[in-house]
C-alpha cells in the first residue's frame, strides 16, 4: 500500500513518519504540510517526496497518514476519502459533529477504509484487556483518569498547539479515556454530569447503555509528578485495572497501520474507525455544551 503523510509537526515526526518508513507493508510515499521548509526536511530525512500540492499526493497513494489539528485533519480527510484514499487518522476526529460526521459520510460513500488512532486501542497489553473486560458481565460503575503535564511542565512539543490550548484536555485526552470505556462498558446514553476543575481540568459523569455509570478526570495541567493514566473497573467480578503498557506510539501506530490494511483488504470496518470516531465526538461535544453551561437539562449523548 503506498501511503502519504500530512502534516510535519513534533507527533508527526515522533511518531508517524518512524511508523510509515519501518513498516513491511506500506510504501512510504512522501509529505505534504502547511509549510514549505519543514515538509522538505521531514520529506528528506526518509529520502520521500515533499508535496506542494495535496492532491497530487492524493493522487499518487492509496492511502494517507494525517497529523495535524483536527479543523484541518477534518477537512483534508474528506477530500482524500473522496479522491479514494484509505485513512489513518488522529484523535479527536474533529473538532465538531458535524465535521467528523462529514469524515465519516465520506469514508463510507466513497468505500475506503479509516482507522482513528486511539493510542491505547493499538498496545498489545490494553488492547487485550479491554477485549477480556468487554467479555464480562455486570459491570457497575468504571474510573478513568487520564492527566497529563503539557501545560505544566518543562518543555513538552505540544504544549504550543493552539488546538489544545483552546480545547483543552476534555478534546485532547478525552477520546483516549472513551476509547477505554465505551468498548467494555456500551455506549454512553447520557453525560450526566460535567464540571471544571483546576486549569483545564473537567471531570465528567456518563450513563452507559449497559446499565454501568462511569466518571472522567482528564487534564493537561496536572502536577508532573501526579500525571498518568489509569482505568479501574468494579463490578460482579470485583475489581480490575488497565495494565500499564510498555509499548511505544511508533509500535502502536505500525498496528494502527496493520488494522488500515485489514480492513482495507476484507471491507470489514474496524472497531475504531471514523464511524467510532464520529460517537466520541458527539460525546464530547454534549460535554462540552455542559461545560459551557449549555444544555443542563438535557445532558443526552
Amino acid at each position: 500500500m503506498r501511503i502519504g503523510l500530512l502534516g510535519t509537526g513534533p507527533w508527526a515526526r515522533m511518531a508517524h513518519a518512524p511508523a510509515l518508513s519501518r513498516h513491511g507493508e506500506l510504501d512510504f510515499v512522501g509529505v505534504w504540510g502547511r509549510r514549505t521548509a519543514p515538509t522538505k526536511e521531514l520529506a528528506d530525512s526518509y529520502g520521500v517526496r515533499a508535496y506542494d500540492d495535496v492532491d497530487a499526493l492524493f493522487a499518487d497513494v492509496d492511502a494517507v497518514a494525517v497529523a495535524l489539528p483536527p479543523t484541518v485533519q477534518a477537512d483534508l480527510a474528506v477530500r482524500a476519502a473522496r479522491a479514494g484514499c484509505h485513512l489513518l487518522l488522529d484523535k479527536p476526529l474533529a473538532p465538531t459533529v458535524e465535521q467528523a460526521r462529514a469524515v465519516a459520510e465520506a469514508a463510507e460513500e466513497s468505500g475506503v477504509a479509516s482507522v482513528v488512532f486511539f493510542t491505547t486501542r493499538f498496545q498489545p497489553e490494553t488492547a487485550a484487556w479491554i477485549t477480556e473486560q468487554a467479555a464480562v458481565e455486570g459491570w457497575f460503575t468504571g474510573r478513568a483518569e487520564w492527566l497529563g503535564a503539557v501545560f505544566s511542565g518543562d518543555g513538552n512539543p505540544f504544549a504550543d498547539s493552539p488546538w489544545r490550548q483552546e480545547k483543552g484536555a476534555l478534546w485532547d485526552v478525552g477520546p483516549h479515556a472513551l476509547s477505554v470505556l465505551l468498548p467494555v462498558l456500551g455506549d454512553a446514553r447520557r453525560v450526566t454530569a460535567a464540571a471544571h476543575g483546576p486549569g483545564d481540568t473537567v471531570h465528567l459523569v456518563l450513563d452507559h447503555v449497559g446499565g454501568a455509570s462511569s466518571t472522567l478526570a482528564l487534564s493537561l495541567t496536572a502536577p508532573p509528578a501526579a500525571a498518568g493514566a489509569a482505568v479501574e473497573l468494579r463490578g460482579a467480578a470485583g475489581v480490575r485495572r488497565l495494565p500499564e503498557s510498555t509499548e511505544s506510539a511508533v509500535s502502536a501506530l505500525i498496528r494502527a497501520a496493520d488494522a488500515l490494511l485489514a480492513a482495507s483488504r476484507t471491507g470489514q470496518p474496524h472497531a475504531c474507525d471514523a464511524a467510532f470516531g464520529l460517537r466520541v465526538t458527539e460525546i464530547l461535544a454534549v460535554a462540552e455544551g455542559l461545560l459551557d453551561g449549555e444544555d443542563r437539562e438535557s445532558g443526552e449523548a
